[in-house]
């Protein structure tokens, strides 16, 4: 049998005494022996003297010479001691074979194979069970690679944060999402205490718990996450440790919040529509009659009933335009996206704004991954929300108006800030509500669809008072590569 080439020096392993904790076999019956080498090259000594004295005696005895009998003996022990060093080399070869296989399987190496080994023989069989346990083995490995690779893959692209702590507080690993989510880095941070990274309260944290999170970053309003924890125990190499994951609560419920305002939406719409549809006919028809007996007559008895249907026609009308934009939440299309420079964008804007001169910071040109006409509307949105607060805010304030479109990108987002210098936000729990607004004239649509269409960029929009001053901050994140849609 031959092995791939290999350093014949390797030492041999017994293994009946690498198995530690396992029951053990001996190898001989007695507890002091000599190595097995050394008793075969004894076994074949001692088999090899009794022939050897045998024929230097008769030749001796016929030749009456001692000194041929000598020679004979010599020459006899030359012969032996080289068929008993082939014999032994035929012997212990395969075993060392076996041995250096073995040795590559317990050092994770399990490209070596014996070859020419045949069923029906000792050695072979041995062989034979010895190249079938390499393969289970790599078979093993190779499964487990991919399924570790599996793992990382899923961990890697999970929205959801995902960290393992050792039972010391340690933290293990953690995977992208809780990289942006605590601001971490992989490499500086496994391996280092909960305490040193300020996540103690993320260890401690119960199962099934809502856990907030707050944000505060220099560049932008200050936000809070909230996410439902979900922790588990595993053991690796036999150490414990446990699993915390993370599910943002806020984006299921915004999500279920949107779809129950839709089903609202077709409901009132679908009733409404039912009455306001006849009070719109009738109303158009009566007052066209009442014009015609009007006219018939030359005089103008009915003019107070004919203001009154028109009143009723108008106001049916408006209605109507109001259910209709309503329903622009639950139609809202898929976004078309693709790469264009944002500059081109916010210069519309600037030009489209008339009533107040938007003030325009950003830094090198960047590129978003969006739909151009929602992202378009969006930013109406936003901007005309920021005039009408800073303009309203001057006249009873008395001070100047202003307002800021700052974008910048930082790591694989871009970031667009829209700062005023209004009253600032009053009530921000009703910010995202449709029909909710603060506004005489408005509908309470604009940031719902604005929100809507952050969403759908898989990206996110926060309002929020300014720190620095009086106002409001305005902050929409986007991908700025296909590659994080």
């Amino acid at each position: 049998m031959v092995s791939k080439p290999e350093s014949s020096a390797l030492p041999q392993v017994h293994l009946a005494e690498t198995l530690q904790g396992r029951k053990r076999f001996p190898l001989a019956a007695n507890g002091r022996r000599l190595s097995y080498e050394r008793r075969i090259r004894l076994w074949l000594a001692a088999f090899a003297l009794p022939p050897v004295v045998l024929a230097a005696v008769l030749v001796e005895t016929l030749s009456r010479s001692r000194l041929l009998s000598l020679g004979t003996g010599i020459a006899l022990s030359v012969v032996w001691l080289m068929v008993e060093t082939y014999f032994f080399d035929q012997l212990i070869r395969p075993l060392q074979t076996l041995t250096n296989v073995v040795a590559a399987l317990r050092e994770d190496d399990f490209s070596f194979r014996a070859r020419g080994a045949r069923r029906g023989d000792t050695l072979g069989d041995l062989a034979l069970e010895i190249n079938s346990l390499a393969n289970t083995l790599q078979t093993q490995r190779s499964s487990a690679r991919d399924a570790l690779t599996l793992v990382e893959r899923v961990m890697t692209s999970m929205p959801s944060p995902v960290l393992a702590f050792t039972s010391d507080g340690r933290l293990r690993l953690l995977n992208t999402a809780a990289e942006q989510a605590f601001s971490l880095k992989r490499a500086s941070a496994t391996s280092r205490s909960a305490d040193d990274l300020g996540l103690t309260s993320v260890l401690q944290a119960k199962d099934e718990e809502i856990y907030t999170h707050d944000v505060v970053s220099p560049a932008s309003p200050p936000a809070s996450t909230r996410w439902s924890v979900r922790r588990s125990a595993f053991r690796l190499h036999g150490v414990p440790h446990t699993l915390v994951v993370l599910s943002d609560v806020a984006s299921a419920l915004r999500e279920e919040e949107r779809v129950a305002w839709q089903r609202l939406i077709r409901v009132l719409s679908h009733e409404i529509n039912n009455s306001l549809t006849p009070i719109k006919s009738i109303a158009g028809t009566l007052r066209s009659r009442l014009l015609e007996l009007n006219d018939e007559r030359g005089e103008r008895p009915l003019s107070d009933f004919g203001r009154g249907l028109e009143v009723i026609e108008e106001r049916a009308a408006s209605l109507n335009r109001f259910l209709q934009a309503y329903q622009h939440l639950t139609h809202l299309p898929a976004p078309r996206l693709q790469c264009f420079p944002l500059q081109d964008l916010i210069g519309q804007l600037i030009s489209l704004e008339t009533r107040l001169p938007l003030v325009v910071r950003s830094g090198l040109p960047q590129e978003v991954f969006a739909d151009r006409d929602q992202l378009g509307q969006l930013l109406i949105n936003l901007v005309r929300n920021a005039v009408d607060a800073a303009t309203d805010f001057s006249i009873a304030a008395n001070h100047v108006p202003e307002v800021i479109l700052h974008s910048f990108r930082t790591g694989d987002e871009v970031i667009i800030q829209i700062h005023d210098n209004g009253l600032g936000l009053i009530d921000s729990a009703n910010l995202f509500v449709p029909f909710y607004t603060t506004k005489a004239a408005g509908s309470g649509i604009g940031l719902v669809l604005a929100r809507q269409i952050a969403v759908a960029h898989r990206g996110s929009l926060t309002l929020a008072n300014r720190t620095d001053t009086q106002g409001c901050t305005a902050e929409l994140r986007l991908p700025a590569s296909p590659g994080l849609s």
